[in-house]
């Protein structure tokens, strides 16, 4: 009797990100977590680096992937993950200090340093930097981890399981764990050929039950269809070249900004749309500012983002990996105005929404899942060639309550998204606790002037800001009733001559006018609503 695997499959969009990943494009995401020292702190200033190393070796049972490394099929060379044996905690936890005073700036660097070091494949893909002399009196977690094993939806779980909501500082015992045996090179040549010998009896019972619901069948192959139509004829034609889409190389700059989560609920309340429109529109403004200072000309330019979409079930929720989708959505850049520039990104989404590109993404990985390894893989390279968009701009909600690790409070976090080739600039955001936190990531020598996009984000975030406040204004005036003024008598006398009665519409109240000027009733609501004007 053949003994159960012990290891697990990539999904086809796991194996993407190591595919996509180059000498020049790492694929790791992550970046700063910021917080007070709290307790942590030690007698000499520093952090206590070993509380947190057994805090997180007691919670690496809630993400076992954290033990776990790559290891790949005969023939086929399909990756798997199996457990280390050799698995180290010491290795994927560092501990540094900036030097003094410990500057944002400082940081800044350090985390673009940190990030664009490639991860070593045997070892399990994920590393955590304590970084100590933070100004201010705090501490930074730098936290690098591969994109094939995690998305920006379960990125927010996995922090979820390393800190907490309450200043909880025991440690609880970890609990013991074995790593299971590594399958030997004749027990995964077994699986993969039977692997290969069921995927065509699969299809064919999938296909018999396709036959018997026939109109179900036409109506999901018609929607599938359709869906990876949309999405090939979006990014059929290559995306704008400009100064930000050249070669990158490995080196990166990284930058961040926070906003006042609530200004930006204003703004898309007083506007009519999403936190996600808010973001576009003033990602659109900001890029329209870089690229004029450039001399790019942008009313000619289909400047396209990427916009990830999670599209996860509800039991899916706690699952490692990835399960997105993607939009391609054409920025504004044209439009001057900030308020009409809104207005665009949002019908934008609108039809982005009701159209079925991010089905068309999963029906094409679900496609892939049937490919073979090497078509697969010149899928992936072929994409990457196409360069269907610009940039990507992906928006991660998280929890809107302080966050503790070890009794100290998480202050903010800056997550970055990783550059692919010809893609210069990329930005990334996560919602915590009344913040709305911006991560940019960029390459080092096509955006030397990182600066002043982040700069030209806080302005056209301020700009939509004053446009949000004159659509309330004018809300507010439009609310306001006008003064009632009395009917002239000899215009009375006119409708009485007439027989016919004038309405006269006061506020809430409506009023019917005869000859003595109007019922007394009518008479009192006039003069409140004139005083009251």
């Amino acid at each position: 009797m053949m003994s159960a695997p012990t290891y697990e499959e990539l999904s086809a969009e796991d194996r993407s990100f190591l595919i996509a990943e180059g000498e020049n494009t790492h694929m790791n995401v992550g970046g700063p977590t910021i917080f007070e020292t709290g307790d942590l702190s030690t007698p000499e200033g520093g952090i206590d680096s070993e509380r947190i190393r057994a805090h997180v070796a007691s919670r690496l049972q809630a993400i076992p992937r954290y033990r776990q490394r790559l290891a790949y099929t005969p023939v086929f060379n399909r990756p798997v993950w199996v457990d280390d044996t050799d698995f180290n905690l010491n290795y994927h936890i560092r501990h540094m200090s900036l030097p003094r005073p410990g500057t944002e700036r400082q940081l800044k660097r350090l985390t673009a340093w940190i990030l664009c070091q490639h991860l070593d494949r045997r070892k399990p893909l994920w590393e955590l930097w304590i970084v100590e002399g933070v100004e201010g009196g705090r501490f930074a977690l730098v936290c690098k981890v591969h994109h094939c094993m995690t998305d920006g939806v379960s990125g927010v779980e996995l922090l979820s399981a390393l800190l907490g909501f309450t200043a909880e500082e025991t440690i609880p015992t970890p609990a013991a764990w074995t790593p299971r045996p590594t399958p030997s090179w004749g027990e995964l040549l077994t699986d993969e050929v039977s692997r290969q010998v069921k995927a065509p009896l699969a299809l064919a019972r999938r296909l018999g039950r396709l036959w018997q619901e026939p109109d179900r069948a036409q109506a999901e192959l018609q929607h599938s269809v359709g869906a990876v139509w949309d999405l090939i004829t979006a990014g059929m034609h290559g995306a704008a070249s400009t100064p930000l889409n050249r070669p990158i190389g490995p080196y990166r700059r990284f930058d961040w900004l926070s906003m006042d989560l609530a200004e930006v609920k204003q703004i898309k309340n007083a506007l009519g749309g999403t936190i996600n429109d808010v973001v576009l529109t003033t990602v659109a403004g900001a890029l329209r500012r870089l690229f004029e200072q450039r001399r790019v000309n942008v009313d000619v330019l289909d400047y396209r983002a990427a916009v990830p979409v999670n599209v996860r079930a509800p039991e899916e929720r706690t699952r490692m990996g990835n399960r997105v989708s993607a939009w391609l959505a054409s920025l504004p850049l044209h439009e001057r105005d900030p308020r009409r520039r809104f207005v665009a990104v949002h019908n934008m989404t609108a039809d982005l929404k009701a159209s079925r590109q991010a089905r068309g993404a999963e029906a094409l990985l679900e496609l892939a899942e049937w490919a073979g390894p090497t078509l697969f893989g010149l899928g992936v390279q072929m994409v990457g060639l196409m360069q269907p968009y610009n940039i990507i701009v992906t928006n991660v909600a998280g929890p809107q309550v302080p966050l503790y690790l070890l009794g100290a409070q998480m202050v903010a976090g800056y997550p970055v998204v990783p550059l692919f080739e010809n893609q210069g600039l990329g930005v990334a955001l996560f919602s915590y606790n009344g913040q709305l936190c911006w991560g940019f990531n960029a390459d080092w020598d096509l955006v030397p002037d990182l600066h002043d996009f982040v700069a030209g984000v806080a302005r056209s975030f301020r700009e939509l800001c004053a446009a949000a406040r004159g659509v309330e204004v004018r809300a507010v005036e439009a609310t306001r009733t006008a003064p009632v003024r009395k009917p002239r008598r000899r215009r009375q006398a006119t409708a009485q001559r007439r027989g016919r009665s004038i309405v006269a519409s006061v506020g809430p109240t409506i009023g019917h006018a005869n000859g003595d000027g109007g019922s007394p009733q009518s008479r009192r609501s006039e003069e409140r609503s004139t005083r009251r004007e």
